[in-house]
């Protein structure tokens, strides 16, 4: 009788939601941060499996910023980094990290301070890496000013900060048809000529997919060392090709297979290089010229009219310490509030260095900002402000 078609329909109904437990699990996993979720993965073979899928949805990226100066034992970024990447919804693979060179390598200046800050550089970048996955590749640089958007919100208002403690850590997880990687080369005493086959190892060639290479110049006061940038920036200086970056004060972590760490006093190239057919990029340059509002932002309406779409985009600025207040004389934060302007929703990143490597340029379509008649663009600049987008694609 009726019993019998009872007991039956509840085992369905008990069979419906086990067969569909995974999916609850996956539910309430995707609300974990993705430290809680791997620990939640060796539960059992079910949550490993949910917490796996839930991983791969996981593409945005995060970043973490210190802008608050904190007790002398250890800088601020360190300090955000270890608080911060137990709430972060990403596993980062590649991590670039910038902070200021005066806290963060404890050159102090102002000896009227009680305390000058003993740090170093060495000791901070170590603690740094330990905070991250063992196999996620790591650039870190060490700059005098530092470009930053606080957590939170990608539309929260940049900073230029020009001096105090400083820094950020952008986190970019394994995103689908991207592929970022590090690269280094340093220049070698006994060859005035550059390997080029280098260029292959790094992926800088024979690469259709490379779209975007940021480049990092240290110890760029060295004899040589303007040359040896010329032999690295001119092979790559195609309008395939975005380039920017500038120089650094120095760079303190490089963590990845093929990376060795140089001599101190040797001077090179860091880099990242972004390739992958979805990815979208533009530039723009702003020269001596841009030295007020009105100039600034018909700058940012340059790199507007490139289109690049703002979602899943980050947005970098690499300027010359002579710029920001000092340049723009009245006004403090000038151009980093340009580009909020026409990018409401693109967070910003970036630093003040010791010249500036970029021009105007987009590549989407193939075609160029400012029209060049086939003349290589000059790269290497001082004085000026590079400002690039880069689009990962649309997300999920």
């Amino acid at each position: 009788g009726r019993g019998g078609g009872g007991a039956m329909e509840s085992a369905a109904k008990g069979g419906f939601v086990l067969a569909n437990l995974a999916e609850v699990v996956e539910r309430v996993l995707g609300f974990l941060p993705t430290k809680a979720l791997l620990r939640a993965a060796c539960v059992c073979r079910l949550w490993r499996e949910c917490a796996r899928r839930t991983l791969r949805t996981r593409q945005r990226i995060a970043w973490v910023s210190a802008l608050e100066p904190g007790p002398t034992e250890s800088h601020a970024l360190v300090r955000a980094l270890a608080r911060e990447l137990e709430k972060v919804h990403v596993l980062p693979q590649t991590v670039l990290y910038i902070a200021d060179a005066e806290t963060f390598s404890g050159h102090e200046e102002c000896h009227e301070q009680k305390k000058a800050r003993k740090r170093n550089s060495k000791e901070t970048a170590l603690a740094l890496e330990k905070l991250l996955p063992k196999r996620c590749q790591v650039l870190g640089l060490v700059t005098p000013g530092i470009v930053v958007t606080p957590m939170g919100s990608s539309s929260n208002q940049p900073q230029e900060i020009e001096e105090g403690e400083a820094g950020f850590a952008l986190l970019f997880p394994k995103i689908d048809g991207v592929k970022i990687h590090t690269f280094h080369f340093s220049k070698d005493v006994k060859n005035r000529v550059f390997d080029e086959s280098k260029f292959a190892e790094a992926g800088l060639k024979n690469n259709p997919d490379l779209r975007v290479v940021l480049l990092f110049g240290y110890n760029s006061w060295k004899t040589g060392a303007t040359r040896f940038l010329h032999q690295i920036v001119n092979p790559l200086n195609e309008k395939s090709i975005i380039l920017a970056g500038g120089q650094v004060e120095s760079f303190t972590s490089l963590t990845s297979e093929n990376n060795h760490a140089q001599p101190g006093d040797a001077c090179g190239v860091v880099g990242l290089a972004f390739s992958g057919p979805q990815i979208q990029s533009a530039t723009v340059l702003l020269d001596q010229d841009v030295a007020d509002e009105r100039t600034a932002e018909a700058a940012m309406q340059r790199l507007k009219a490139a289109n690049i779409p703002e979602h899943n985009t980050i947005g970098f600025m690499f300027a010359c310490v002579g710029r920001g207040y000092r340049h723009y004389k009245t006004k403090r934060n000038m151009e980093a509030d340009a580009f909020r302007k026409f990018f409401p929703n693109v967070p910003l990143f970036g630093f003040f260095g010791h010249g500036e490597i970029g021009c105007d340029r987009i590549v989407t379509g193939n075609f160029v900002l400012r029209e060049c008649n086939d003349i290589k663009d000059d790269l290497l600049h001082g004085y000026t402000t590079v400002m690039t987008l880069i689009h990962l694609g649309s997300t999920k």
